[in-house]
């Protein structure tokens, strides 16, 4: 795969990533606030969140 091809699939799957895991986490919040089940939910989101960091900090290497 050409660096150029690599670096917009990855930053545009990293910001994808970014934004359902905020997303999610803010929806974490708002379970906790209400009273439910949010832990494992919360920290799924977090996972994702970071992931979508990470990929989007590692696409600079092909731009």
């Amino acid at each position: 795969m050409q660096n150029k091809t690599r670096w917009i699939l990855q930053a545009s799957l990293g910001l994808l990533l970014t934004g359902a895991g905020l997303s999610m986490a803010i929806d974490a919040g708002l379970i906790k606030l209400q009273g439910g089940d949010w832990f494992f939910y919360g920290t799924g989101a977090l996972v994702i969140f970071n992931a979508g960091l990470c990929l989007v900090i590692d696409a600079a290497r092909f731009k």
